[in-house]
């Protein structure tokens, strides 16, 4: 059947096309953790809270291994936000979103969708077993009674030495984000990695190997700009600028041309 040009306008061609925040210096970062993890030989579940319309779930699934699961957690559509605060932000800031959008986007990446689990991301530790996963990227709610379940959750489920990414942990409007991943860092033990404008990487373990490795690595940090921290006493890394952006997942629309725009109608040209 031969799409409609409508239909043809949504379809990405590259994850470029995919509407979301997700820039070059955190896609580096995501292939340096998952990469070191496929390296290492470290397996687990992958899981994201939190997916707007599917760019970074398109891409962290490219790393997804034989017997590890992806389970992505979002309202999407869902009339079930568990309260006035929590639906306004969804109201106010995602209104476009829906389930089917998000799945049109993935499929057009990959061959299955992930997990889904639609609701709250306070279900979470019903689908996903504690000790299970080796990446977990929380972009879920902004508000800081959700941001602080959300870093519970992650903290149950990584297995030792898994990774956990918090997004939007210093925009100004997001200061609930802020106060929960701070909080976990001076009083539940989460471990910074390192920071970029977006998103603070960390873990519940010694970070020490992990940053040695990236000090290391003049090639892999080739684009962007490096600085040392000291926060309470430990090694904190900071990344900025706009590095290369690594292979992403290839859409199964790359060669189409882009859908033409619908033709003037006489009257409206003549006007």
């Amino acid at each position: 059947m031969t799409a409609t040009t409508a239909e043809a306008a949504q379809r990405p061609r590259s994850l470029n096309d995919v509407k979301g925040w997700f820039p070059s210096l955190d896609q580096v970062l995501f292939d340096f953790f998952l990469r070191r993890q496929e390296r290492l030989g470290e397996h687990g579940d992958l899981l994201e809270m939190g997916a707007y319309m599917g760019k970074s779930a398109i891409f962290t699934a490219a790393y997804l291994r034989a017997g590890e699961r992806f389970t992505v957690c979002d309202l999407f559509d869902a009339e079930d936000a568990p309260d006035e605060n929590n639906a306004a932000e969804a109201r106010k800031s995602y209104s476009t979103l829906t389930r089917t959008a998000f799945e049109q986007n993935y499929l057009a990446f990959h061959d299955e969708l992930p997990h889904i689990v639609q609701g709250t991301t306070s279900v979470v530790p019903s689908h996903v077993d504690d000790d299970t996963c080796r990446f977990v990227h929380v972009d879920a709610s902004h508000l800081y009674e959700h941001v602080e379940g959300d870093i519970g959750a992650a903290r149950d489920v990584l297995l030792p030495g898994g990774i956990v990414v918090l997004d939007d942990f210093r925009s100004e409007h997001t200061p609930g984000v802020a106060a929960a991943a701070w909080e976990a860092v001076f009083n539940r033990g989460l471990r910074p990695i390192c920071l970029t404008t977006q998103k603070l990487y960390g873990m519940w373990g010694d970070p020490g190997p992990i940053q040695e490795e990236m000090l290391a690595d003049e090639a892999w940090r080739r684009g962007m700009h490096t600085s040392r921290q000291e926060i309470a006493g430990s090694r904190v890394l900071r990344f900025s600028g706009k590095p290369k952006n690594p292979a992403a997942p290839r859409s199964r629309y790359a060669l189409e041309a882009p859908a033409a725009a619908p033709a003037a109608t006489a009257g409206r040209a003549s006007a």
